[in-house]
């Protein structure tokens, strides 16, 4: 190979490394990073937005998920929700607070791994409401399991709750600790001070990735609609009436897609937030399922209140099956029996109803019958055609009608008289 030739070889062995250089970023980068906006008060819909987003960040192997956000609080129930998805999520997770994160919304930032946080940012703030001895001490186990957890200070996350405790330095005892951007930086609850999200990104090395951004889509508001304390007290009465009607009208069928209609709004906005479970949907429609069967085979009761009883679990358990879901089903139930009560009462009085029922009735006076009247016969005589023993069969003028005796055995060809007569019951005794 001459001298011309060993310079093109290595030219382009040259451009295959450079190539292969150029490569190697577009293929370590392949992973996106996943990016999830928390704004506003925390509710069933921002757990139904983080559920989405963290499923599909494991389904992308994403490389990192960042939470930015930014809340004076919310749902405490939606906040653990969130932070069970976050803490349980293989994925690495960043929390960047743009502003604050204040009650709520510190139990979300604590469960990441890294935590960065905006100038004039600030964590804490997290006294529930109401303010009881109970409320206190369950949420305080919260945030010091979940700061234990990421290795960061306990004592600082149960003063955030408590504050009796206080934490020396930043808050006295009597006052709630809420940490700005530096005193989360000295204490070790954030990493670095960042005015943006590029900031964040530089600071952690996720600059070369591609960024998948998820934000509150119409599913997700509907989820928070419906996971409104009140809004599922109503679907539940709804239900519940529902299910009243239904017994009481033996199966009409409206008032049955109604409650179904309530019920799939109910279970759907739970499954939205990653609460519901198949065992929930079963038990709902074991409960329906065995309703039906006390409606057609009578069981003394034993179907209709196993029924209601599955039925009562699921929204127990699917409500969080504590002393709230206790609340919430027995308010609930309260409300579903008045209604009933009042549609008893005034609905068959009314115009809507009056218009809903036929009002005509075949009744006796206008000539209409359900049977036979075989008073005609009474006191007239006829003979025996089939042995009495002590039911047969006579003729009276050619007619052949069954009759019974009065205990007695008649053998055919006997004549005999009808005595009585009871409905369809035609008695004859012998001539």
């Amino acid at each position: 190979m001459g001298r011309i030739g060993r310079i093109f070889v290595v030219l382009a062995l040259c451009m295959v490394i450079n190539g292969l250089m150029a490569c190697q970023p577009i293929i370590a980068n392949a992973q996106p990073v996943v990016v999830i906006n928390i704004k506003g008060e925390i509710d069933g819909g921002q757990a139904a937005l983080v559920n989405r987003a963290v499923a599909d960040a494991e389904g992308k192997h994403a490389r990192a998920i960042m939470i930015e956000i930014d809340t004076f609080g919310g749902l405490v129930d939606s906040a653990v929700k969130i932070r069970d998805v976050i803490s349980q999520t293989p994925i690495e997770t960043v929390c960047y607070i743009k502003n604050r994160a204040w009650s709520a919304g510190a139990l979300i930032a604590l469960a990441h791994q890294h935590i960065a946080i905006a100038p004039g940012g600030s964590i804490g703030a997290a006294e529930p409401i109401p303010t009881t001895e109970k409320t206190i001490a369950a949420l305080k186990a919260e945030f010091a399991a979940t700061a234990n957890q990421r290795g960061r200070n306990v004592k600082v996350a149960e003063a955030m709750v408590d504050k009796t405790l206080g934490f020396a330095g930043y808050a006295e005892p009597g006052q709630i600790l809420a940490l700005t951007d530096y005193q989360a930086i000295e204490v070790g609850y954030a990493d670095v001070s960042a005015a943006d999200r590029s900031a964040v990104l530089a600071y952690y090395g996720l600059t070369n990735y591609e960024i998948v951004e998820y934000n509150l889509a119409t599913q997700e508001k509907l989820a928070g609609w419906l996971s409104n304390g009140t809004v599922k007290s109503l679907l539940l009465s709804v239900i519940f009436l529902a299910v009243f009607t239904e017994i009481k009208t033996a199966g009409m069928g409206v008032a049955a897609f109604i409650g179904l209609f309530a019920a799939l709004l109910f279970f759907g906005s739970q499954w939205l937030t990653g609460v519901a479970g198949w065992l929930e949907l079963m038990l709902f429609v074991g409960g329906i399922v065995l309703i039906l069967v006390e409606l057609y085979i009578p069981g003394f009761g034993f179907w209709g209140i196993s029924g209601i009883g599955c039925i009562l679990l699921s929204f127990f358990l699917t409500l969080g099956g504590n002393m709230v879901a206790v609340n919430i089903l027995s308010i609930s139930l309260a409300l579903a029996i008045a209604v009933f009560l009042l549609i008893l009462k005034f609905l068959p009085s009314s115009r809507l109803w009056g218009k809903m029922v036929l009002k005509e009735s075949e009744t006796s006076q206008a000539g209409f019958s359900s049977s036979r009247d075989y008073s005609s016969y009474l006191d007239r005589e006829g003979f025996v055609v089939s042995l009495l023993r002590p039911a047969g069969m006579m003729t009276i003028d050619g007619e052949k009608i069954d009759v019974v005796s009065e205990g007695q055995y008649i053998e055919p060809g006997t004549k005999v008289k009808v005595v009585s007569v009871n409905g369809s019951r035609i008695v004859v005794r012998p001539v």
